[in-house]
Protein backbone atom coordinates (compact mmCIF):
# COMPACT_ATOMS: atom_id res chain seq x y z
CA UNK A 1 0.00 0.00 0.00
CA UNK A 2 1.18 3.81 -0.61
CA UNK A 3 1.97 5.01 2.38
CA UNK A 4 2.06 8.92 3.40
CA UNK A 5 5.31 10.50 3.56
CA UNK A 6 4.55 14.17 4.59
CA UNK A 7 4.84 12.64 8.74
CA UNK A 8 8.60 13.39 9.43
CA UNK A 9 10.97 10.55 10.65
CA UNK A 10 8.77 10.83 13.61
CA UNK A 11 5.51 9.79 12.05
CA UNK A 12 4.41 13.77 12.75
CA UNK A 13 4.78 13.32 16.52
CA UNK A 14 1.98 11.83 19.21
CA UNK A 15 -1.27 12.93 19.49
CA UNK A 16 -2.03 13.77 22.72
CA UNK A 17 -5.11 12.75 24.40
CA UNK A 18 -5.95 10.77 22.10
CA UNK A 19 -6.87 6.89 22.36
CA UNK A 20 -8.25 4.90 19.48
CA UNK A 21 -9.70 1.28 19.88
CA UNK A 22 -9.48 -1.12 17.46
CA UNK A 23 -11.10 -4.60 18.43
CA UNK A 24 -9.64 -7.85 17.14
CA UNK A 25 -10.75 -11.63 17.30
CA UNK A 26 -7.91 -14.30 16.86
CA UNK A 27 -7.98 -18.16 17.71
CA UNK A 28 -7.68 -21.07 16.00
CA UNK A 29 -10.28 -24.00 13.66
CA UNK A 30 -9.57 -27.31 13.76
CA UNK A 31 -11.08 -30.35 12.16
CA UNK A 32 -10.30 -34.07 13.23
CA UNK A 33 -9.08 -36.24 9.98
CA UNK A 34 -10.61 -39.02 12.05
CA UNK A 35 -7.61 -41.42 12.35
CA UNK A 36 -3.61 -40.49 12.83
CA UNK A 37 -2.00 -40.45 9.60
CA UNK A 38 0.46 -43.18 8.87
CA UNK A 39 3.01 -41.13 7.67
CA UNK A 40 3.26 -38.22 10.75
CA UNK A 41 0.78 -39.56 12.98
CA UNK A 42 -1.09 -36.20 12.74
CA UNK A 43 -4.74 -36.18 13.47
CA UNK A 44 -5.93 -32.65 12.62
CA UNK A 45 -5.93 -29.76 9.71
CA UNK A 46 -5.72 -26.43 12.11
CA UNK A 47 -5.72 -22.71 10.92
CA UNK A 48 -4.81 -20.05 13.46
CA UNK A 49 -5.96 -16.45 12.54
CA UNK A 50 -5.98 -12.70 13.47
CA UNK A 51 -9.59 -11.05 11.85
CA UNK A 52 -10.71 -7.48 12.63
CA UNK A 53 -14.46 -7.93 15.33
CA UNK A 54 -15.54 -5.60 12.54
CA UNK A 55 -16.06 -5.09 9.13
CA UNK A 56 -12.53 -3.33 8.60
CA UNK A 57 -9.77 -3.64 6.18
CA UNK A 58 -6.98 -4.48 8.70
CA UNK A 59 -4.13 -4.06 6.27
CA UNK A 60 -4.27 -0.51 6.35
CA UNK A 61 -2.54 -0.28 9.62
CA UNK A 62 -1.23 -3.71 9.85
CA UNK A 63 2.16 -3.76 8.00
CA UNK A 64 2.67 -8.35 8.73
CA UNK A 65 1.64 -10.59 11.44
CA UNK A 66 4.14 -13.10 12.98
CA UNK A 67 2.69 -16.75 14.21
CA UNK A 68 5.39 -18.33 16.34
CA UNK A 69 4.33 -22.16 15.88
CA UNK A 70 6.17 -25.07 18.54
CA UNK A 71 9.65 -26.15 17.76
CA UNK A 72 8.99 -29.46 15.97
CA UNK A 73 7.19 -27.06 12.92
CA UNK A 74 9.72 -26.49 9.59
CA UNK A 75 10.17 -23.21 10.42
CA UNK A 76 7.94 -22.61 13.20
CA UNK A 77 7.99 -18.65 12.25
CA UNK A 78 5.54 -18.07 9.61
CA UNK A 79 5.21 -14.12 8.39
CA UNK A 80 2.04 -13.14 6.86
CA UNK A 81 1.80 -9.78 4.96
CA UNK A 82 -1.80 -9.46 3.58
CA UNK A 83 -5.23 -10.49 4.82
CA UNK A 84 -6.35 -13.27 5.30
CA UNK A 85 -3.55 -13.29 8.19
CA UNK A 86 -3.54 -16.91 9.33
CA UNK A 87 -2.04 -20.06 7.91
CA UNK A 88 -3.13 -23.66 8.41
CA UNK A 89 -1.50 -26.52 9.17
CA UNK A 90 -1.49 -30.13 10.62
CA UNK A 91 -0.62 -31.82 13.75
CA UNK A 92 -1.55 -34.24 16.86
CA UNK A 93 -1.23 -31.89 20.06
CA UNK A 94 -2.02 -28.77 21.41
CA UNK A 95 0.52 -26.08 22.33
CA UNK A 96 0.69 -22.21 22.87
CA UNK A 97 0.86 -20.13 19.22
CA UNK A 98 2.51 -16.54 19.64
CA UNK A 99 1.25 -13.96 17.39
CA UNK A 100 2.57 -10.65 17.19
CA UNK A 101 1.09 -7.86 15.30
CA UNK A 102 3.77 -5.06 12.87
CA UNK A 103 2.19 -1.80 12.29
CA UNK A 104 2.99 0.46 9.19
CA UNK A 105 4.18 3.07 11.12
CA UNK A 106 7.80 2.09 12.83
CA UNK A 107 7.19 4.45 15.66
CA UNK A 108 4.17 2.03 17.20
CA UNK A 109 5.24 -0.83 18.99
CA UNK A 110 4.30 -4.24 18.02
CA UNK A 111 1.13 -6.21 20.38
CA UNK A 112 1.68 -9.32 21.36
CA UNK A 113 -0.81 -12.29 21.75
CA UNK A 114 -0.65 -15.47 23.10
CA UNK A 115 -2.74 -18.57 21.91
CA UNK A 116 -3.02 -22.44 22.85
CA UNK A 117 -3.53 -24.15 19.97
CA UNK A 118 -7.28 -26.09 20.65
CA UNK A 119 -7.83 -29.67 18.85
CA UNK A 120 -9.92 -31.41 21.34
CA UNK A 121 -13.39 -30.67 22.47
CA UNK A 122 -13.04 -30.15 26.85
CA UNK A 123 -13.56 -33.35 28.87
CA UNK A 124 -16.80 -31.68 30.15
CA UNK A 125 -18.46 -31.73 26.44
CA UNK A 126 -19.83 -34.99 27.37
CA UNK A 127 -16.78 -37.41 26.75
CA UNK A 128 -18.00 -37.92 23.29
CA UNK A 129 -15.16 -38.51 20.96
CA UNK A 130 -13.88 -36.49 18.13
CA UNK A 131 -16.46 -35.83 15.08
CA UNK A 132 -14.81 -36.43 11.57
CA UNK A 133 -15.52 -33.07 9.41
CA UNK A 134 -16.68 -30.80 12.41
CA UNK A 135 -15.17 -27.53 13.36
CA UNK A 136 -13.91 -27.04 16.74
CA UNK A 137 -13.63 -23.25 17.18
CA UNK A 138 -11.58 -21.67 19.95
CA UNK A 139 -11.12 -17.25 19.59
CA UNK A 140 -11.06 -14.77 21.79
CA UNK A 141 -11.89 -10.75 21.88
CA UNK A 142 -9.20 -8.49 22.58
CA UNK A 143 -8.54 -4.38 21.57
CA UNK A 144 -5.46 -2.85 20.65
CA UNK A 145 -5.44 0.62 22.19
CA UNK A 146 -3.57 3.35 20.43
CA UNK A 147 -2.67 5.51 23.30
CA UNK A 148 -1.41 8.54 21.98
CA UNK A 149 -0.68 7.60 18.46
CA UNK A 150 1.31 9.38 16.30
CA UNK A 151 -0.07 11.50 13.43
CA UNK A 152 0.96 8.53 11.09
CA UNK A 153 -0.67 6.09 12.71
CA UNK A 154 -3.82 8.41 13.37
CA UNK A 155 -4.50 9.25 9.59
CA UNK A 156 -4.22 5.06 8.97
CA UNK A 157 -6.61 4.06 11.62
CA UNK A 158 -9.26 6.84 10.23
CA UNK A 159 -8.82 5.74 7.04
CA UNK A 160 -10.04 2.07 7.54
CA UNK A 161 -12.37 0.75 4.64
CA UNK A 162 -14.43 -2.25 4.95
CA UNK A 163 -13.81 -5.85 3.69
CA UNK A 164 -17.03 -6.12 2.22
CA UNK A 165 -20.99 -5.12 1.66
CA UNK A 166 -22.17 -8.06 3.49
CA UNK A 167 -22.98 -9.00 7.02
CA UNK A 168 -19.54 -9.30 9.08
CA UNK A 169 -19.83 -12.49 11.06
CA UNK A 170 -18.23 -14.45 13.76
CA UNK A 171 -18.15 -18.09 14.87
CA UNK A 172 -18.25 -16.73 18.34
CA UNK A 173 -20.98 -14.41 18.99
CA UNK A 174 -18.95 -12.30 21.32
CA UNK A 175 -22.24 -9.94 22.15
CA UNK A 176 -23.93 -12.98 23.55
CA UNK A 177 -20.67 -13.90 25.43
CA UNK A 178 -20.42 -10.71 26.92
CA UNK A 179 -24.04 -10.50 28.12
CA UNK A 180 -23.62 -13.93 29.91
CA UNK A 181 -19.96 -12.86 31.12
CA UNK A 182 -21.65 -10.05 32.33
CA UNK A 183 -24.56 -12.33 34.26
CA UNK A 184 -21.81 -13.82 35.63
CA UNK A 185 -20.18 -10.84 37.51
CA UNK A 186 -22.67 -9.30 38.72
CA UNK A 187 -24.61 -13.00 40.57
CA UNK A 188 -20.83 -13.25 41.56
CA UNK A 189 -20.95 -9.57 43.11
CA UNK A 190 -24.31 -10.34 44.53
CA UNK A 191 -23.21 -13.31 46.24
CA UNK A 192 -20.35 -11.62 47.87
CA UNK A 193 -22.25 -8.86 48.92
CA UNK A 194 -24.14 -11.10 50.66
CA UNK A 195 -21.82 -13.54 52.55
CA UNK A 196 -19.85 -9.47 53.40
CA UNK A 197 -23.88 -9.12 55.01
CA UNK A 198 -23.71 -12.22 57.26
CA UNK A 199 -20.17 -11.88 58.43
CA UNK A 200 -20.71 -8.46 59.37
CA UNK A 201 -23.86 -10.20 61.66
CA UNK A 202 -21.58 -12.84 62.76
CA UNK A 203 -18.63 -10.23 63.91
CA UNK A 204 -21.35 -8.24 65.36
CA UNK A 205 -22.66 -10.64 67.58
CA UNK A 206 -19.06 -12.21 68.56
CA UNK A 207 -17.89 -7.67 69.94
CA UNK A 208 -21.05 -8.12 71.59
CA UNK A 209 -20.87 -11.52 73.26
CA UNK A 210 -17.12 -10.34 73.59
CA UNK A 211 -18.23 -7.12 75.37
CA UNK A 212 -20.97 -9.35 77.53
CA UNK A 213 -17.84 -11.36 78.54
CA UNK A 214 -15.46 -8.39 79.44
CA UNK A 215 -18.84 -7.07 81.72
CA UNK A 216 -18.87 -10.10 83.41
CA UNK A 217 -15.30 -10.52 84.28
CA UNK A 218 -14.92 -7.08 85.28
CA UNK A 219 -17.98 -7.41 87.61
CA UNK A 220 -16.46 -10.91 89.07
CA UNK A 221 -12.81 -8.70 89.34
CA UNK A 222 -14.68 -5.83 91.61
CA UNK A 223 -16.47 -7.53 93.75
CA UNK A 224 -14.30 -10.49 94.52
CA UNK A 225 -16.16 -11.44 97.24
CA UNK A 226 -19.21 -12.51 94.84
CA UNK A 227 -17.04 -14.97 93.78
CA UNK A 228 -16.56 -16.79 96.71
CA UNK A 229 -20.10 -16.40 97.98
CA UNK A 230 -21.11 -18.38 95.14
CA UNK A 231 -18.33 -20.86 95.15
CA UNK A 232 -19.70 -21.87 98.74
Amino acid sequence: MSMPTDFGPDSGGRVKGLVIIKPIVYGNIARYFGKKREEDGHTHQWTVYLKPYANEDMSVYIKKVHFKLHESYANPNRIVTKPPYELMETGWGEFEIVIKIYFHDPNERPVTLYHILKLFQSPVSDGAPPTVGRALVSESYEEIVFQEPTQLMQHLLNSIKPITNGAWNHDTNFEEKKEKTLEKIIAAQMKVKTEISELKEKLSLAKETIAKFKEEIAKIQNNPGNSLVAGV
